[in-house]
């Protein structure tokens, strides 16, 4: 993908960030009886934009140490471990989507052992 079109995609997502920020904004300024301006509209974007990027970046480097090409929920997990709160909800969430799919999934976050692998090592017999 060239520059011009990844700032052209990078475009496209800050508007429908704006534009879905906005919306809901509207609609809670309405329940609540209160004015936004346009440009705390646009900061917010600003600030959802770039905690979406730094989330992704991180994401991906927890993918790659782990040696995988795909962000899996042990990753997400890892994210969130700083955060109590969401870590308990997100984990409450799995356990339910789990047992809606009948256990399927494999060993997830839950059932990870911590610390380095079992085995032999490089220099290994």
């Amino acid at each position: 993908m060239s520059s011009t079109e990844a700032a052209n995609r990078e475009e496209r997502l800050k508007s429908a960030l704006w534009y879905t920020i906005g919306q809901y904004i509207d609609e809670e300024s309405l329940s609540s009886d209160t004015n936004t301006t346009p440009q705390f509209i646009g900061a917010l974007t600003e600030l959802v934009y770039t905690q979406i990027a730094n989330t992704s970046h991180d994401l991906e480097t927890f993918s790659a140490h782990a040696g995988r090409k795909v962000i899996t929920t042990d990753d997400v997990m890892l994210l969130a471990r700083r955060n109590d709160a969401l870590e308990t909800m997100l984990r409450v969430e799995l356990e339910r989507l789990r047992a809606a799919e009948g256990g399927a999934g494999g060993k997830g976050a839950q059932g990870k052992k911590r610390g380095r692998p079992a085995g032999k090592g490089k220099g290994g017999a």
